[in-house]
């Protein structure tokens, strides 16, 4: 019984130590990135204004939206962001293994990033009622690297 406890701990170990080789750093995203987002909200925020409530229908917008990732540090990256530059919020984001999926968030809201080519990625955001303006917010777009 102890052999195979010491085996089976043996290739446990092992195979922890081949997934963690297998985990991918994301490249250096650093930069200005931008793009169109379409958005479907409830209500009203800064960066959908108006007088909507959310008792009245959704509105559903686009509008160019920026990201500027001033820090990276490994799988960790962080910036700010805008749809007006006279309003920039700031945000975190951390990826995951395969070092093309992240999660994030700014002050109130979450995003998930998918890097899909040099220069390119989907960003999604939401945020909930309870956020500082009270709008429901769920919107998606595809940003690319400024040169």
């Amino acid at each position: 019984m102890r052999l195979l406890a010491a085996v089976t701990t043996i290739a446990l170990a092992a195979g922890l130590t081949v997934a963690s080789a297998q985990e991918v750093a994301p490249p250096d995203i650093t930069g200005v990135w931008s793009g169109p987002f379409k958005t479907v909200i409830f209500g009203h925020n800064s960066h959908h204004p108006g007088t909507e409530t959310l008792a009245q229908p959704p509105r559903v917008r686009e509008i160019a939206f920026t990201m500027a990732f001033e820090g990276q540090d490994g799988i960790v990256t962080w910036g700010h962001s805008w749809s007006d530059p006279a309003r920039k919020e700031p945000f975190a984001i951390a990826f995951g293994p395969d070092g093309k999926t992240g999660m994030g968030a700014d002050t109130d809201g979450s995003l998930s990033v998918t890097l899909t080519g040099p220069g390119r990625m989907e960003v999604c955001y939401a945020h909930t009622g309870l956020s500082p303006s009270q709008a429901i917010v769920a919107s998606c777009g595809v940003l690319t690297k400024a040169p």
